[in-house]
């Protein structure tokens, strides 16, 4: 899987770290859809993930919205800077990773850069 970044229609990236790990975040394209980022909700290390429900959600000056989860398997990091600092999220997407989740079992069907590009334009 060598880290390959990939991504989901509801605006995740995934980043397979092994077999069984991967760390999620939210794309540029939906950072900049939502505008600056004022707060972000977390799971607890430890909870439980099923893949295409809702796993957190982030608020920005415009809306509410919910972020789906692409994986089902157990929450084991949690990005403890954007409590404090949604904003990191906008300013770059791809560093400012949400969760890492272990013990992957199932997934959402992803897309790739190329495919994610097509869905976004």
């Amino acid at each position: 899987m060598n880290n390959e970044i990939l991504y989901t229609d509801t605006h995740e990236w995934v980043q397979f770290l092994d077999e069984t790990t991967v760390r999620i975040g939210l794309t540029d394209f939906a950072q900049s859809e939502l505008g600056d980022l004022v707060f972000v909700n977390l799971p607890e290390e430890g909870d439980e993930l099923t893949a295409g429900e809702t796993f957190a959600d982030v608020e920005s000056v415009k809306a509410v919205s919910d972020v789906y989860s692409p994986v089902t398997g157990e929450v084991s990091k949690v990005n403890e800077d954007l409590l404090d600092h949604p904003e990191l999220i906008n300013s770059d997407p791809m560093e400012a990773w949400l969760i890492e989740v272990e013990n992957v079992s199932d997934k959402e069907n992803m897309l790739t850069e190329e495919e994610y590009k097509k869905l976004i334009s």
